[in-house]
C-alpha cells in the first residue's frame, strides 16, 4: 500500500469539499499497515500484513446528517461516495443535538511517528516468536503470544479550513507461558511507539519466570489484603474509572462523579493526595495525535486529577455549549505520576501481602460507585518480610477503583500500556494498596 503524503490528503480532500453542495462538510483520511504473528503450543499459528486505507465524508444539511466510506480514490469515486453521503443527509431526521463542525484549529505536531517500528519486518516478527518459543521449550514450558505492529496515518479536513495530518506507529505484544502439566503460568504486556525500546528477550523472560515460580499454589483465605498491583494490573482496573470523566454522565446523575441533588463532583477531592492524574499529547513516552479524529477539535494537556482533586472533565461540543463550558479535544492518553521505584523495591518494603500479576475478566457491578469484579491470573504470590514466599491460587475479587486510589501506601515506576478496557494511551505505576477485598477463591491459573 502507498501511504499518502500530507500533501495528497489535503489534495484528495481540497477536491471533495470542493465538489459539495451542503452547509458544511468533513472530510476524513485513515490509512494503516498492521503486522502480526500468533504462535500457540510452542508452534507459528498464523502470521499476516493487514493494509488498508479509506475516506469518510460527512456533510449536513442543516440538523440533517449524512456520512459515506468508500476506499477507493479516483475522482468518481470520491464524488459518489459524497453524493451518497449528500442524499443520505437529505432523508435523515433533524439532529436535536447537532453541532456545527469547528472553525479552524491550530495543531502542534507530536512525536507519533518512529522509522524503527514502521520498518518492521517478517524477519522481526518472527524472532519475537523464536525467542519466546525456544528458551519456553528449555525450560519444558508451553508458550502462547502475540505481537502486532501498526504503521498509520489520519488526515482531517472540513468546509471551515481545518485540516491536519500526522502519521503513527506502534506496536503490542501479549505472552503466556504455562507448564506442560498446566499448574503454573506467566504472563506479561509491552505496549510501545518506538521499537528501540521494545525487548523482546527481557519480556519474554517475564512471563517465563512467573510460570517457573507459579507452580504448586496454596490457597490463602478470602479477605482484605495489603495487595502489589503491577501496572498491567493497576491499568485494566483504573480504565473502567477514566472511561467515566464524561461531565454530560455525571451532570445527570449517571457516574461516580454525580453530585447528590445534582450537578457534578468537579473540584472535590476524592482520592489519597498522591493521585496525580494528566493527558499530555505530547509527553514523550505515550505522544498521541494532537487533534481528536472524531470531533476535529485540538488536544491540550489537562489536569485530570491533581493532588487527589478532580481538576477536569470531558465535554462534547454539544454538552459544552449547553453548559457554557468550552470543549477540547479528548484525550488521546492518560498519564498518572509514579516513583522511581521498581516492583522489587515495593515487594521489599511490604510486611505481608499479595503480588498480582494480572487482573482479568473485568466486568462493571456499579456504574455509580466504579465497582468492579474480576479475577487474578497468571502469576499471584504471597509476601512475607518483603520476600515473595510462595505462589498462591487466584481470587475474586470485588473492589472499586475509587476506594483504591484512597488505600494507597506505595507508588511505583509508570509503565506504558495500552488498556484493554480503555480507549486511551496509558502510562500507569504499580501501586500498593491496603485492604483490597478478594472475596472467593479461582481454580484458574
Amino acid at each position: 500500500m502507498k501511504f499518502l503524503s500530507q500533501e495528497d490528503t489535503k489534495r484528495i480532500s481540497d477536491k471533495v469539499l470542493a465538489l459539495t453542495k451542503a452547509d458544511q462538510c468533513e472530510v476524513s483520511i485513515n490509512g494503516s499497515r498492521k503486522g502480526n504473528i500468533r504462535y500457540a503450543r510452542n508452534a507459528v499459528s498464523t502470521a499476516g500484513l493487514i493494509e488498508d486505507t479509506q475516506l469518510v465524508v460527512s456533510v449536513a444539511f442543516g440538523k440533517k446528517q449524512g456520512t459515506a466510506t468508500v476506499n477507493e480514490f479516483d475522482d468518481k469515486s470520491l464524488e459518489k461516495a459524497l453524493r451518497r453521503a449528500e442524499d443520505l443527509a437529505r432523508l435523515a431526521p433533524e439532529n436535536p443535538e447537532f453541532m456545527p463542525t469547528p472553525s479552524k484549529q491550530e495543531y502542534k505536531g507530536s512525536q507519533t511517528f518512529f522509522q524503527k517500528t514502521a520498518d518492521i519486518d517478517p524477519e522481526f516478527r518472527a524472532q519475537v516468536a523464536a525467542y519466546s518459543i525456544e528458551n519456553s521449550r528449555k525450560n519444558k514450558l508451553v508458550a502462547a503470544g502475540f505481537f502486532t505492529d501498526n504503521t498509520s496515518f489520519t488526515s482531517i479536513a472540513n468546509s471551515n479550513g481545518v485540516f491536519g495530518y500526522q502519521q503513527d506507529t506502534g506496536l503490542d505484544f501479549t505472552l503466556t507461558v504455562r507448564t506442560e502439566d498446566g499448574r503454573g503460568s506467566g504472563w506479561v504486556k509491552r505496549s510501545v511507539g518506538d521499537a528501540s525500546k521494545f525487548d523482546a528477550r527481557a519480556a519474554s523472560d517475564v512471563a517465563i519466570e512467573k510460570a517457573l515460580r507459579s507452580v504448586d499454589a496454596k490457597a490463602l483465605e478470602p479477605g482484605r489484603y495489603t495487595v502489589i498491583l503491577e501496572p498491567a494490573a493497576t491499568s485494566d482496573v483504573l480504565a473502567y474509572m477514566f472511561n467515566a470523566f464524561d461531565a454530560r454522565s455525571a451532570d445527570e446523575g449517571r457516574s461516580f462523579l454525580a453530585r447528590k441533588g445534582g450537578g457534578n463532583r468537579l473540584g472535590e477531592k476524592l482520592f489519597d493526595e498522591q493521585v496525580n492524574v494528566w493527558a499530555d499529547p505530547w509527553d514523550k513516552d505515550v505522544a498521541v495525535l494532537p487533534f481528536d479524529a472524531q470531533s476535529m477539535l485540538a488536544r491540550e494537556r489537562q489536569d485530570i486529577i491533581k493532588n487527589g482533586k478532580i481538576a477536569s472533565l470531558g465535554y462534547s461540543q454539544y454538552w459544552a455549549k449547553k453548559m457554557g463550558q468550552r470543549a477540547v479535544g479528548t484525550p488521546g492518553n492518560i498519564i498518572m505520576a509514579g516513583t522511581n521505584k521498581s516492583t522489587e523495591e515495593l515487594i521489599a518494603n511490604t510486611k505481608k501481602g499479595i503480588l498480582v500479576t494480572r487482573t482479568w475478566y473485568i466486568r462493571m457491578v456499579d456504574p455509580q460507585s466504579v465497582l468492579l469484579t474480576g479475577l487474578t491470573r497468571d502469576g499471584t504470590f504471597y509476601i512475607e518480610n518483603g520476600k515473595i514466599k510462595h505462589p498462591i491460587k487466584n481470587f475474586r475479587f470485588n473492589e472499586s477503583p475509587v476506594t483504591m486510589l484512597n488505600n494507597i501506601d506505595e507508588i511505583g515506576k509508570p509503565e506504558i500500556l495500552s488498556g484493554d478496557e480503555s480507549q486511551f494511551q496509558l502510562l500507569i505505576p504499580a501501586m500498593k494498596v491496603r485492604d483490597f477485598n478478594f472475596t472467593s477463591l479461582s481454580d484458574a491459573v
